[in-house]
């Protein structure tokens, strides 16, 4: 089994923010595989098992807030006795352009609370990560005004395609490994793009 987890807040006040883009991308790849959504209490996450290949992934939304992401994601990995390197993390990057995307198969939290938590609990950097850009606040707005804010509409549109090809990315690392799915989608931008890449 492999574990997809997407980083976010949980509650009406933070969707569509920013900061839930990973909660956005799972959301649309449970959609893709058919996946129903289920809230487990005993793993602090709402949970989608589903099928991508014939291989079973996990689809997980740590209900934990951002910052205690790993107080969810440790406990399903020792329980389904999951590998570091069979997990994927999906979640905002304010440090890259609003719709970019970067993969990487390993390395530090870069600040990034969330996967600071996830790396504490898994006690490794060695697992995947798929970062989507939302970029910076315009003008005098703050970092977290703007992750917990709203995006203008054309920003809003540049996110929306970039959670498309994020999913996109997902299920090609999920099937074919991280190197390809790097080669395929790291600099993936929607600025450039007329349409989200296909996996």
């Amino acid at each position: 089994m492999k574990i997809v987890a997407g980083l976010g807040n949980p509650g009406e006040t933070y969707a569509g923010t920013p900061h839930n883009v990973g909660f956005d991308v799972l959301e649309l790849l449970a959609a893709r595989l058919s996946g129903t959504w289920r809230l487990n209490a005993r793993f602090k996450a709402r949970l989608s098992r589903v099928k991508h290949e014939g291989e079973a992934v996990l689809l997980a939304q740590p209900q934990t807030f951002m910052n205690l992401s790993g107080d969810a994601i440790g406990p399903l990995m020792r329980y389904y006795d999951v590998a570091p390197e069979e997990l994927t993390v999906v979640m905002d990057d304010a440090d890259l352009p609003v719709g970019r995307l970067r993969i990487r198969a390993e390395g530090g939290a870069g600040g990034h609370r969330g996967l600071i938590s996830v790396i504490a609990a898994c006690g490794t950097q060695a697992f995947a990560r798929v970062r989507v850009g939302i970029g910076r606040g315009a003008g005098g707005e703050g970092l977290i005004e703007h992750v917990l804010g709203r995006l203008d509409p054309a920003r809003d549109e540049l996110l929306r395609r970039a959670v498309a090809a994020a999913a996109d990315a997902v299920l090609c690392l999920a099937a074919r490994g991280v190197t390809e799915a790097m080669n395929r989608f790291n600099g993936w931008n929607a600025a450039d793009a007329e349409q989200p890449a296909v996996s």
